[in-house]
């Protein structure tokens, strides 16, 4: 199986691209709001029960589909490349699937800032998350996010490189494509097929 997983900051796009790149290959999209949403409703963002639960679910998810037929799973997260804890986790997520005969891959999404705070309200993302659906509060979290993580490569190195270096990676700017034209960049990337 192939695990994707689709980095970069909010509003980037990676859900969109995940869909489109499914769409495209045949694979699963996991994103990372399938496990905070419901986890959400009952605790608080941020809070150690929050934390605990949505890790395990994904985690088991990911192993549950290395151990099935699934072609591949597209999975998004938000990244801080600079937090070693984070890097661990993603790590982590790639054993699993290697550690199966799969294979894992890592897609970077990169948008300006302006673009992102557009797409912050679309339709498909609001339908998607509730919890961005207070569009003044989701822009305060982008903004803070933007300003306390490094949600990108290209700056000084971060302590997820060495990780991400060691791994099939295509980091694609995608500020002026469309979700399709993304995907497309990175089934040719990787050469993956439907």
């Amino acid at each position: 199986m192939e695990l994707v997983i689709v980095f970069g900051p909010a509003a980037v796009g990676k859900m969109t691209v995940g869909h489109a790149l499914c769409e495209l290959t045949g694979f699963k999209l996991f994103h990372n709001h399938t496990t905070i949403e419901p986890v959400l409703g009952i605790f608080p963002f941020g809070s150690a029960p929050f934390v605990r639960l949505v890790s395990e679910f994904r985690r088991r998810v990911i192993e549950e589909a290395a151990e099935s037929d699934l072609p591949g799973l597209v999975f998004t997260y938000v990244w801080d490349l600079n937090d070693a804890g984070e890097t661990e986790t993603v790590a982590s997520y790639l054993r699993i699937v290697e550690r199966a005969g799969g294979r894992g891959r890592l897609v970077e999404l990169y948008a300006d800032q302006a673009e992102r705070l557009d797409r912050n309200g679309t339709e498909f993302r609001l339908t998607q998350k509730a919890s961005k659906r207070d569009l003044e509060n989701s822009r305060r979290n982008l903004l803070a996010m933007d300003a306390d993580y490094t949600l990108n490569t290209g700056g000084p190195r971060t302590k997820a490189e060495d990780l991400i270096e060691r791994h099939d990676h295509v980091r694609v700017d995608n500020t002026f494509l469309t979700p399709q034209q993304a995907a497309e960049r990175i089934v040719e990337a990787f050469d993956l097929q439907h």
